[in-house]
């Protein structure tokens, strides 16, 4: 057994979390060493088949987004989400989602015209995982250690300890790092080390998933194809996803109260019930992976030096996709505040704005799903006796459930408001100036400039997205060249943290709020003002995590 100091930052769990925190440390020059129990490039289960705006967005920032939108399903399968009585069944509603094709020429559908160089993109777990691990993979500042477990965590002073073992092999190595972060799933060892509990709504809804192969099914629908496809009658309820737009699906049977283990439940005569298929009917069962939802969140995110991200620090009912895409959110502000720090030009207390930032956010953005899956489960609950039948009475309830189904659904496959709404109102690295960020919903958001939200995305004069002039680290925009801004200037370079100037033509109500915004690492606007701060050193270090108010 060797024990040895090598990595400044070991990450435990290559999944898209994992993976998408260690490739943006390594763009930001850190070096990080990962640890996975799979081999390299085992694929996932499918899952998370949902890339929201916010993490594209990301993915564009890191050079990923253009491989990751050519991938998944076919380039005109339509991503639409379309309502039936059964998946063969006739159609009650549609949500019309573009196919990748069209995603950037449609303007017509309820997620098209968002202001963000980056859209949605359907695409399942098992395509997008083995993109971020290649890239992963290929950067020379990232090691992965695949076939690999963690046994053990000890989480000292200045560094956390970790006992590995080769689970081709067996050879325990103990190693230690400076910073050890858990995206190690809902069973988390890094977070039973931090001492931290899940908290919440223990079992919201409990799915019987399973993965199937069937050429046929694509020809036996009869209406046009769509990327999700959920069924409604009086018999069973569930969704059946489109994995490749040929011939894998993944059929979600949403279990009722009161039935008992999952394979006590018929899964056959479900997944038929909700195909609407007959005994003739062929599948096979590639995979299943049934599980529960919950609403649980992790009491703290942080010991020292350990943190949690992803599943490892909230789970919750998968409505609107979020889970995956809040783990990445979670990774992204994690690592520009790590890397400041060892980077050296910030303190290890800047680290203390994580938890101050995404817990309450996580549990702003569980509430909004977990309040839309009650309402879908009193929907299916209620699925009159007559929905299928061919009569006038049929036809009105067939009407009034699609609409009332289109009305609840639509916001968490159009979910501006979780995309862009979020906020961030008590960190230690903000500076405030007293103005309360729009009240935001699951669909609908109101663009502000108010420190903590998300700063505003515009499209420059020559086409270019404002996204891709700012730097990588922070990046003052401002919209009226006139303002002197030398002094802020030179604070951050006496601080030696990096900061770009950007002049921007901006509309008349975004520069009546301030015509300067600093804008962070991650998006978020840190400090506005109509003019450069009066004490320009205090405004740097306190957005840098050094003012006496930060440190107490």
């Amino acid at each position: 057994m060797a024990a040895d100091l090598d990595a400044n930052v070991l990450v435990v769990g290559a999944g898209p979390v994992g993976l998408t925190l260690a490739i943006d440390l390594a763009w930001r020059g850190i070096e990080v060493t990962v640890v996975e129990a799979r081999a390299a490039a085992e694929p996932p289960e499918p899952k998370c088949n949902h890339v929201a705006a916010r993490t594209m967005e990301i993915f564009r920032r890191l050079g990923l987004a253009e491989q990751i939108r050519n991938s998944g399903l076919p380039a005109d399968y339509p991503h639409d989400i379309s309502y039936r009585t059964a998946f063969t069944g006739e159609e009650l509603t549609r949500i019309p989602i573009p196919c990748r094709r069209d995603r950037f020429s449609r303007r017509d559908g309820p997620d098209c015209n968002w202001p963000t160089p980056e859209p949605p993109h359907r695409i399942n777990q098992i395509f997008l995982e083995p993109i971020l691990f290649e890239h992963a993979a290929a950067d020379r500042r990232i090691r992965i250690l695949n076939r690999t477990s963690v046994d053990d965590v000890r989480i000292g002073d200045d560094f956390a300890e970790v006992q590995l073992r080769d689970l081709e092999t067996n050879a325990v190595t103990i190693r230690r790092c400076r910073y050890l972060i858990g995206c190690d799933g809902a069973r988390s060892i890094v977070r039973k080390a931090i001492g931290a509990a899940f908290e919440g709504d223990a079992v919201i809804q409990r799915v019987q998933s399973t993965y199937i192969r069937s050429r046929e099914l694509m020809s036996r629908q009869h209406t046009a194809p769509a990327w999700g496809t959920g069924a409604i009658n009086p018999r069973r309820s569930g969704m059946v996803y489109a994995i490749d737009g040929r011939e894998r699906w993944l059929v979600h049977n949403y279990m009722r109260p009161g039935e008992g283990d999952f394979e006590t439940v018929d899964r056959d005569a479900c997944i038929r019930t909700i195909l609407g298929v007959g005994a003739d009917f062929k599948y096979e069962v590639i995979s299943k992976e049934d599980w529960v939802g919950r609403r649980l969140i992790a009491s703290q995110f942080r010991d020292a030096n350990a943190f949690i991200a992803g599943d490892a620090a909230h789970i919750w009912v998968p409505y609107a996709g979020y889970g995956m895409n809040a783990g990445i959110a979670d990774a992204t502000n994690l690592s520009w505040m790590l890397a400041a720090h060892l980077n050296g030009w910030a303190p290890a207390s800047i680290l203390d704005a994580y938890e101050a930032e995404r817990l309450p956010i996580t549990s702003q953005v569980s509430r909004f799903a977990m309040s839309h899956a009650e309402a879908e489960i009193r929907r299916r609950g209620a699925v009159p006796e007559t929905i299928e039948e061919n009569s006038a009475e049929g036809e009105r309830v067939r009407r009034e459930t699609g609409q009332l189904t289109y009305e609840i659904n639509v916001q968490q496959y159009a979910c501006a408001g979780l995309n862009f709404g979020s906020y961030y109102d008590r960190s230690p690295i903000i500076a405030y100036d007293g103005a309360m960020p729009p009240a935001y919903t699951m669909g609908s958001f109101t663009p502000s400039t108010v420190p903590g939200c998300r700063t505003h995305h515009l499209w420059c004069a020559d086409g270019a997205s404002l996204y891709d002039r700012m730097g990588p680290e922070f990046t003052l925009l401002r919209f009226d060249p006139a303002l002197d801004v030398g002094p802020l200037r030179r604070a951050a370079e006496t601080r030696n943290v990096p900061l770009e100037l950007l002049d921007v033509t901006a509309p008349d109500e975004i520069v009546r709020e301030g015509a300067l915004v600093l804008s962070r690492p991650d998006q978020h606007v840190a400090w506005r003002g109509h003019r450069a701060p009066a004490d320009p050193l205090s405004l740097i270090d306190h957005i840098r995590g050094a003012s006496k108010q930060t440190a107490g």
